[in-house]
């Protein structure tokens, strides 16, 4: 319980900062939002998706959870991208993996699973083993690890530019581009790979 209070103080100091630099600055947010991107990403705390590309409040729309996943059944990602897309407007979204990622690592374990995340990490287990021999070819498990890393954001961005509303909304003429990048946590920095598709007929390269 003692960080409770912490965070609430560290809130308040925020709060002050913020309105002694840019006194206009939160009273715009109260008023609406118009972000540019939707970050579809990892729930990692490890990951903080405004701070690493430089945008402030109100510029970012986002959804996150374990292992960035985009699934068509989902109800919770389904509505975000709908709201961004159809609402709001963005015109790029990004799914940003990261490497040493513990969702994809948990997904590589041949250990039975059961309960929510052994069902939700299933189609990492299944990209996995369609993607077998390729990893296997890999001279460490480390590499192995970080390169379905990789692999699993292609397959989200495919997952992505085959969604009904995102196809209706190129259907319609309306741009919107989709792009898959990775973190990494040692250096700080964003990696682009190259899987961006900004129309129907576009398709993620392997």
């Amino acid at each position: 319980m003692r960080y409770l209070p912490e965070i609430f103080a560290n809130n308040r100091r925020w709060a002050e900062a913020v309105r002694r630099e840019r006194p206009g600055y939160l009273p715009g947010l109260n008023v609406s939002q118009n972000p540019r991107f939707l970050w579809i990403g990892c729930s990692d705390s490890r990951v903080p998706a405004n701070e690493i590309c430089g945008l402030q409040p109100g510029e970012m729309f986002k959804h996150r959870n374990v292992a960035n996943l985009v699934r068509e059944n989902d109800p919770n990602c389904q509505a975000v991208i709908q709201y961004a897309v159809h609402t709001l407007k963005v015109r790029h979204i990004v799914v940003c993996g990261h490497y040493h990622c513990g969702g994809v690592r948990a997904a590589m374990d041949d250990t039975p699973q059961d309960g929510p995340l052994a069902g939700w990490l299933a189609p990492v287990r299944d990209l996995r083993q369609h993607e077998g021999s390729s990893l296997a070819g890999l001279d460490s498990e480390e590499q192995r690890w970080n390169r379905l890393c990789e692999l699993n954001v292609i397959e989200q961005v495919r997952s992505l530019a085959a969604l009904p509303l995102v196809r209706q909304t190129w259907d319609e003429g309306r741009p919107l581009s989709l792009h898959g990048w990775m973190y990494e946590f040692h250096t700080g920095l964003l990696h682009d790979l190259d899987t961006s598709i900004s129309g129907p007929q576009a398709t993620a390269p392997s």
